[in-house]
């Protein structure tokens, strides 16, 4: 599974034209699920992605995790994180699970955090998506896990 987390002020997601979900402060998390996938690494991964500290404290360090009374989350199914074009100028995902494997992990790691009392967004599972989003940093992080 593959995360690409980013810090956002805010965040905005649309399908054809209109607005579907958005987020004040906190992460956008572009979610990629491999073949191999279960639910035991998307556990991993939420408890991973809610242990971050990489939110500033009053001494301007990376120090702080996010913050359910402060942040939201934006989780975005994401299987593009699985292209590969290493030996083409064309991806290819194969190494990116089907919808069938890919859908249930993604609705169970939003679930996940959203037990852990958080305010989770998504978008539509394989729509074509638009999103529009303020970076705060700009700060980017890729976490990968295999089991």
């Amino acid at each position: 599974m593959r995360m690409l987390v980013t810090k956002v002020k805010y965040a905005k997601l649309f399908v054809d034209s209109k607005l579907i979900s958005e987020i004040d402060e906190g992460y956008v998390v572009y979610l990629g699920v491999k073949t191999t996938d279960n639910e035991s690494i998307v556990q991993k991964c939420v408890d991973k992605l809610l242990k971050l500290r990489i939110f500033h404290d009053e001494n301007d360090k990376l120090n702080l995790k996010i913050d359910p009374s402060k942040h939201h989350i934006l989780v975005v199914s994401q299987f593009t994180l699985y292209g590969d074009a290493s030996n083409n100028n064309r991806p290819s995902f194969t190494h990116a699970a089907r919808p069938e494997l890919a859908k249930p992990l993604y609705q169970f790691f939003v679930e996940l955090i959203r037990k852990q009392g958080f305010k989770v967004e998504t978008g539509v599972f394989g729509a074509h998506m638009e999103i529009e989003a303020l970076y705060n940093g700009p700060f980017n992080l890729m976490y990968e896990l295999e089991d």
